[in-house]
């Protein structure tokens, strides 16, 4: 009740608030005379200084009807600091959950709160949906936040959760059928990133092992992917997933939620072919998420991996478009995937 209170006094406009509007703030969970205890003791302190032409109340003589509020007087604690950041955060960012909240959950929670800052003052609120996975790497750099970290119940702290607009309920999954490798004991799946080297695929897909080519469409394949054997009714087969993005920081961010679903593997001989001509340069906005590019890192030699992590480091990358349809088409029949 006392930090309600405290809460109560720190936001409150108006220089007199009346002992009704305090006690409404102990209604249901405090006894009177513990409420008592609480106003007296702002008294004594100075935070609240009785307005005795009101008279007192017919409850307890010793308090008033009504009280003048010292705000200079009121403890200087974390309720400052909220008030500071409300005024500088971008205008959607709610913090007054934060008023009746312990000082752990306000200094726990503000960094994140600051990276979310940082994209809406950038970007303003998302225009379309996207994948829990693809929006937690958008307002945090790190795609397993709003699911395992903690970023659902934040964002719905600061009421922000509706206007994220994130995906709850996957679209079909968009892929081609190759169903004579239906035959196969374990069944292959490649998946690209972007529509091209979908495009430049899918006629060489016959002459593969795999059963399936998806068309990942970026970020929207980390909530799609669940549908994968429900459409192909393969549910309980033996599968081997793999993946071909760009090869930046998102890219590899993109596979590294695909992974930690379902074992997805990077089509290493893809991102082979690509480090053997120059890299552009681009991408310097993206941000690195260390634990997936380690563990995108793991399936390559330890020369290719340390030539990955120089390019990415120095603001280079690789678009998937750097290999033609001709190179892409041998590198899938003739690479030998299991």
């Amino acid at each position: 009740m006392k930090e309600r209170l405290l809460s109560f006094l720190y936001r409150y406009s108006k220089k007199t608030v009346s002992l009704g509007e305090l006690e409404n703030l102990a209604a249901g969970d405090t006894r009177f005379e513990d409420f008592a205890t609480i106003v007296l003791e702002y008294t004594n302190s100075g935070v609240l200084v009785p307005v005795k032409s009101h008279g007192t109340s017919l409850k307890n003589s010793l308090l008033h009807n009504s009280y003048r509020i010292v705000k200079s007087k009121l403890p200087l604690n974390y309720h400052r600091d909220i008030q500071t950041y409300q005024l500088a955060l971008d205008p959607h960012i709610d913090l007054d959950p934060y008023y009746n909240l312990p000082a752990a959950s306000w200094e726990q929670d503000r960094p994140w709160i600051e990276m979310i800052d940082v994209y809406l003052k950038k970007n303003g609120l998302p225009a379309v949906p996207a994948s829990a996975p693809e929006r937690a790497y958008q307002l945090v750099g790190d795609e397993k936040w709003i699911e395992t970290g903690g970023g659902k119940a934040l964002l719905e702290r600061l009421n922000l959760w509706e206007a994220m607009q994130i995906i709850s309920q996957p679209d079909p999954l968009m892929l081609a059928v190759n169903p004579p490798a239906l035959q196969r004991e374990t069944l292959l799946h490649l998946a690209v990133e972007n529509k091209t080297p979908f495009h430049a695929l899918l006629d060489t897909l016959p002459d593969t092992e795999f059963l399936s080519l998806i068309y990942g469409a970026g970020w929207k394949i980390t909530a799609d992917i669940v549908l994968l054997d429900k459409q192909l009714s393969t549910a309980g087969r033996a599968r081997r997933i793999y993946y071909f993005g760009d090869l930046d920081y998102e890219g590899i961010s993109i596979w590294y939620a695909l992974y930690r679903y379902c074992a997805a593997r990077p089509a290493v001989e893809f991102y082979q072919a690509l480090l053997q001509r120059p890299a552009p340069q681009g991408k310097e906005y993206q941000r690195c998420n260390d634990q997936a590019l380690q563990s995108f890192l793991n399936f390559f030699t330890p020369d290719q991996a340390k030539q990955i992590s120089q390019l990415l480091t120095a603001g280079h990358y690789y678009p998937q478009e750097g290999l033609t349809r001709t190179e892409m088409a041998h590198i899938w029949r003739s690479t030998r995937w299991i």
